[in-house]
């Protein structure tokens, strides 16, 4: 993925460009965290395995020990030997035909970004993917500093560069060694070789270079080509690069573009299928992930004897109970402002692309236009068809499947004259991701604290995508059940630490703490009765649903306050936010000598359901 010889800001060499020394400072900066990523012990500060990780990890591992990509013993025995447990939500599947065989299996995952992770494995195992991901970072950089030099002064554009990247989370996916990182990068070098010709002075355009000629289409579908058979969702990605072709009347070009997108992708495949037998990594006949035991773990443990299916041959709707059109709007604004996965706190500096770009006194290119339907209508697409986990699922905040989408936002940056733009970039994205900045390694490995604290706590729980929530992570703040007197089972999130888990009696908030937390029905309830009491005078304030009280406890005397319960559906059940925050606090242990209650109390909650009317 070298850059060849390109031009920048007025014609000056590539060369002459590197001489700047706020880019020599952010490539050494570059350096020094390549460095570092060859020093750290990689399972300790990245919480071992974390989503996908499983697979792409034995996968590339596999390819560069092995030189293959089918799953056998010696495999799990590797594993093993690195992780000191299995390979914890593997995807494996049988071969089929001629790939049948007794004594292996093969990776349900696609074999790009392993295949390209592998050299890096084979020279430092853990470290070495941690390392192909700084790179990749650095790759992103460079293309959009060039880019940025083309329409903003090289300081700004340096600035501009960089808080892309750093006001947003994409940097955090760098600790996650999965495809995410590898697909962002080989989608923006892709926009990068159709896009840089359209902004690049008139000199460089008429070029012989390959970033100034009709060749860098055909680059750029041979990246988009791989991104896409490494997630299919990158599929929308080519329509701009060949409508932009055909818009302009050169319609033998497009189609050859689109030949070479087509061909790469079913070559990928057709690969795909000389190796396991099918097609579709994630099809077939058999599919299954793996927890616990794993097959060749011991003679009698076989893939058909133990696993989950998941196969997908098709795309199903995952619409719930309420309208389409109910849904659909609720996840457009939880799209956008969202908590965990939002496009405002997670992806700022492409948010502020777009108001500039629409606020600037030009119109619109061609290729700008193409750009923003492209992204526009796969989100709409996304929120449609996934409704319940149009964020990717797995846990990690932002979304992880609209991630490789996020580089088409930068080329839409129009001609800038300061560096406000990049500061305001890193400005409004710190505001929601400093958390993260501050401590990277502990977000990757307990991204639910990131939510609890700082201004993205303002914004709303995506209640539609409950169990895809960071917070499912931690098995002790999730899921946790609830016995109602009178309704259906209720199960508790604790989104922070404020709360306690549940005793016979209810279950206790912090003294002066403001606690959230989701509550899931089984079954839909009408109304929810919260009584409340403690040993101190105090005063609560109380939400449910939206509604809110604010009430005064005298000591010892219990109050109940009752509210109506709509709730939002999401996967069979019904969910809506309690959220409780107290002024006042006591500690057991200092008011009563017996007591070894040494914990800072507020008061105590208790919860009673009714259950809904049937319709």
């Amino acid at each position: 993925m070298a850059l060849p010889h390109v031009t920048g800001l007025r014609g000056t060499p590539l060369s002459t460009i590197l001489r700047n020394p706020g880019l020599l400072l952010v490539c050494l900066l570059f350096a020094v965290l390549a460095i570092g990523t060859l020093s750290i012990d990689v399972l300790q500060v990245t919480g071992g395995i974390k989503g996908d990780e499983a697979s792409y990890v034995a996968m590339a591992l596999s390819v560069a020990h092995d030189g293959d990509l089918a799953y056998k013993r010696d495999d799990l025995t590797r594993f093993f030997e690195i992780y000191g447990s299995g390979p914890e939500g593997i995807f494996l599947k049988p071969g089929q035909g001629h790939a049948t065989h007794d004594d292996r299996l093969f990776f349900a995952k696609s074999f790009i970004y392993p295949l390209f992770a592998a050299p890096f494995a084979k020279m430092a195992g853990l470290n070495g993917l941690l390392l192909f991901n700084v790179i990749l970072l650095v790759i992103i950089f460079i293309c959009a500093y060039l880019f940025a030099a083309q329409r903003a002064p090289q300081t700004s554009a340096l600035i501009i560069a960089a808080g892309f990247l750093g006001g947003s989370i994409a940097p955090l996916y760098a600790l996650h060694l999965t495809s995410e990182v590898f697909n962002m990068a080989v989608i923006f070098v892709a926009y990068f070789f159709w896009l840089y010709k359209e902004v690049s002075d008139h000199e460089n355009r008429n070029s012989s270079n390959t970033l100034s000629s009709s060749a860098s289409d055909l680059v750029s579908a041979t990246l988009i080509g791989l991104a896409t058979f490494s997630k299919l969702s990158n599929l929308p990605l080519i329509v701009p690069v060949v409508a932009l072709s055909w818009w302009r009347r050169r319609l033998r070009h497009g189609t050859m573009t689109l030949f070479v997108f087509m061909v790469v992708v079913t070559g990928c495949f057709g690969v795909n299928a000389l190796i396991t037998g099918e097609a579709n990594f994630q099809g077939g006949e058999e599919r299954k992930t793996f927890y616990g035991r794993f097959p060749f773990e011991q003679p009698d443990l076989t893939f058909d004897t133990l696993g989950t299916s998941v196969v997908t041959n098709d795309i199903r709707l995952d619409i719930s109970n309420s309208s389409l059109t109910t849904q659909l709007a609720r996840n457009v604004a939880y799209f956008f402002v969202g908590r965990h996965f939002g496009f405002l706190p997670y992806f700022f500096p492409g948010l502020l692309i777009l108001v500039l770009v629409f606020s600037g006194p030009k119109r619109l290119t061609t290729w700008q236009h193409l750009i923003v339907a492209c992204v526009s209508i796969s989100a709409l697409g996304l929120l449609v068809l996934l409704p319940n986990t149009w964020s990717g699922g797995g846990g990690p905040l932002g979304n992880r499947y609209f991630l490789s989408f996020y580089p088409a936002f930068f080329f839409l940056l129009p001609v800038i004259r300061s560096a406000i733009p990049g500061i305001v970039m890193w400005i409004g994205g710190t505001v929601f991701t400093a958390q993260i900045i501050v401590n990277p390694f502990v977000a990757t490995k307990q991204p639910w604290l990131v939510a609890q604290q700082g201004l993205v706590r303002l914004l709303p729980v995506e209640l539609t995508m409950v169990n895809d929530l960071p917070i499912r992570l931690n098995q002790r703040r999730s899921r946790i059940p609830y016995n109602s007197e009178r309704g259906p089972q209720l199960f508790l999130y604790y989104l922070d630490n404020y709360a306690m888990l549940p005793e016979p009696s209810g279950f206790w908030i912090s003294g002066r703490a403001h606690s959230e937390i989701i509550v899931r029905a089984a079954a839909p309830i009408d109304e929810l009765t919260v009584t409340l009491r403690s040993p101190i005078d105090n005063v609560v304030q109380l939400r449910v649903d939206g509604l809110g009280k604010s009430v005064t406890l005298e000591a010892g005397t219990p109050i109940q306050l009752t509210f109506p319960v709509v709730g939002v559906p999401g996967r069979g059940a019904q969910n809506f936010v309690l959220s409780v925050k107290t002024e006042n606090g006591f500690i057991p242990r200092l008011r009563d000598a017996t007591s070894s209650d040494r914990r800072f109390l507020g008061a105590m909650v208790q919860l009673s359901s009714k259950l809904g009317e049937k319709k």
